[in-house]
């Protein structure tokens, strides 16, 4: 690579609307060992191996974003820790963490394998998790997770605890399932020093459910929950989409994520990489790049460079999510779990 070539590859993503692009999602695979209800058919067709870019592409597409300026990591799936030697990928991200390249690698995951894997983890540099939780009632999560084992959640997050991690529980409001629980989960989350998010259902990818039916707006929820507790708007921030308030009752803090009543767009700092190598610029629009191509026709890095930059100058500025109560379709074809989170 040139002298000026590599300036330019190495030079901060900015996009059109002047967003620097600091935090890449990486989905590692798009296999699950549940499959939630908002999230994926029951009969699920996986992608073959041959189409999943390697840990080690994975590692050198992930390595040329914190190149150009990303500083926050998160693996996702389907779920991460079901991927075959994931952990050798976390010890070889932590890299960017002991140069200071990289500010933050984190994890969303089911919870499932965190018995098995939370002490590595923390060894990788993963200080902080999200697990994803949408009741505490055995039935209903059965129903929701269709596969899920409560009980082996809560071990595991009994384990990331007692590993160091810090937790936060990530729960999807449905309307009719769990919106009675909402206030007392928040209430067991903060009661562990556990934050919690809710998150609108996204309208991504063809299930058996109606959308429809699923779809619970937080503005509803927060107005019930403002009846028992005080909730005050303060300005935390992860990096992600979330808009916090502390709950005076609790001393915890509750983040809304509402793509569907009030999107987040103005200040999107995110792009998600799926485990085949596909770069999408937002999570609500199909335009997308091929980074795949980009790693496995070359050595070197510089048409992946090139690529990356082309895609960062097509972000959109917001995305197109809609609930379609006519044609029941969602606003976008794949599922959740080949996008990541």
């Amino acid at each position: 690579m040139s002298a000026i070539s590599d300036i330019t590859a190495r030079a901060p993503l900015v996009d059109p609307f002047q967003r620097a692009i600091t935090y890449l999602r990486v989905s590692v695979t798009d296999r699950c060992d549940f499959r939630c209800v908002y999230c994926m058919s029951e009969h699920m067709n996986f992608l073959p191996k041959k189409e999943l870019l390697t840990l080690e592409e994975l590692d050198r597409v992930s390595t040329a974003f914190v190149e150009r300026g990303v500083r926050k990591l998160r693996i996702t799936g389907g779920e991460p820790l079901v991927r075959r030697n994931i952990m050798s990928f976390f010890e070889a991200m932590s890299r960017h963490l002991e140069s200071g390249a990289l500010e933050e690698l984190t994890v969303t995951t089911n919870g499932s394998q965190l018995q098995r894997f939370a002490k590595g983890l923390h060894a990788a540099g993963v200080r902080r998790i999200n697990v994803s939780i949408d009741t505490l009632d055995h039935d209903k999560f059965k129903a929701i997770t269709r596969w899920g084992s409560l009980d082996k959640v809560l071990a595991g997050l009994d384990a990331a605890q007692q590993a160091g991690l810090k937790v936060k529980i990530n729960t999807v409001a449905l309307k009719g399932v769990n919106e009675d629980e909402l206030e007392s989960m928040l209430r067991w989350a903060h009661g562990r020093g556990m934050d919690m998010t809710i998150i609108e259902t996204m309208p991504m990818g063809e299930i058996e459910e109606d959308r429809t039916d699923q779809y619970l707006p937080l503005s509803l929820v927060r107005a019930r929950l403002a009846q028992a507790l005080t909730l005050e708007d303060i300005p935390y921030k992860t990096g992600g989409p979330a808009r916090y308030v502390e709950v005076k009752e609790t001393g915890g803090r509750l983040g809304f994520i509402t793509p569907m009543t009030h999107n987040f767009c103005e200040s999107c700092n995110r792009v998600r990489l799926t485990c085949t190598g596909t770069l999408y610029m937002c999570l609500g629009q199909d335009d997308a790049a091929d980074l795949r191509e980009a790693v496995r026709a070359s050595e070197g890095n510089e048409l992946l460079h090139q690529r990356i930059a082309e895609a960062i100058a097509r972000k959109p500025k917001g995305h197109d999510f809609v609930i379609d109560r006519r044609s029941k379709k969602p606003s976008v074809g794949r599922h959740m779990s080949l996008t990541g989170g």
